[in-house]
């Protein structure tokens, strides 16, 4: 939980009442707890990856044992949280264990679907608001979410051995593991990255409904996520899609740019989805 300052989630989590607050902390001592172990420990991942799942199977029987799963345990039973979406989660880290290349979007896709979507619908399930059209568009927005920091942490990721851009991608702007490695993204690569940031707006659309759909301090939180994601992919543009020489962050200015329109539509025109 000491990583809670510099990540997204928790900032959109100060923004709650406290007590749907202390749910989500919960959920994302869990998700980190995962990632954490997954990409960092450094004995038997694989071992302690099934650790975690001896602690969900104690969670959802009623009997956690770890401290982040006994914290977890109030939000499991208030509001009857699937235990699909933690497991997902801890399968998208195994997965990392052993898949280190993704052949084409759709296989991108189905990684995200494990290692970031859970996360929405979990959070929506916490603000009571886990339609089946809200769902559909957290999973696009998650998925979006989980690309962009794939495009940011581009360099960082192959010098770990793991390329999360497809091969697909990769043979249609020529670009090679060598190019991922580069002090500074050459040509190719710059041309790579704009497309698939381009793709990954499409991602972030269903956001703006989503986001309209709400009220209260949950179109804050949730425009928060959309809006940083948004913000995110204009850093990328501005940086003229130089993935390679630091980190780009997106900015204060830029997000609040991309948050206000966000926020000030959902009061001038609400989208009536189903309750």
């Amino acid at each position: 939980m000491s990583r809670a300052g510099s990540e997204n989630f928790p900032v959109a989590l100060r923004l709650l009442p406290s007590s749907i607050r202390g749910h989500l902390q919960a959920i994302y001592g869990y998700a980190r707890l995962v990632d954490n172990l997954g990409d960092e420990y450094r004995g038997d991942r694989a071992q302690v990856l099934d650790w975690l799942e001896g602690q969900l199977d104690l969670l959802f029987a009623g009997a956690p044992d770890h401290p982040i799963f006994r914290r977890l345990s109030p939000a499991v039973e208030t509001f009857g949280l699937s235990r699909t979406s933690f497991d997902r989660l801890l399968e998208a880290n195994r997965m990392d264990q052993v898949k280190t290349r993704y052949s084409d979007w759709d296989d991108l896709m189905g990684y995200c679907k494990l290692s970031a979507n859970p996360v929405g619908r979990l959070v929506l399930a916490v603000f009571e608001a886990d339609t089946p059209r809200r769902v559909a568009a957290s999973d696009s927005v998650c998925s979006g979410l989980q690309v962009l920091e794939h495009l940011q942490d581009i360099g960082e990721d192959a010098r770990a051995g793991r390329i999360y851009i497809p091969a697909s991608y990769m043979d249609r702007y020529s670009c090679t593991v060598e190019d991922l490695l580069a002090p500074e993204a050459g040509p190719d690569l710059r041309r790579m990255v704009a497309s698939l940031a381009e793709r990954t707006v499409g991602l972030l659309e269903p956001g703006k409904p989503l986001v309209r759909s709400l009220s209260g301090w949950y179109r804050v939180a949730i425009g928060g996520y959309v809006a940083g994601g948004l913000a995110g992919l204009d850093a990328l543009a501005a940086a003229k899609y130089e993935v390679l020489g630091g980190l780009r962050q997106a900015g204060r200015i830029r997000q609040i740019r991309r948050f206000l329109p966000l926020y000030v539509g959902g009061i001038i025109k609400r989208e009536r989805w189903e309750e």
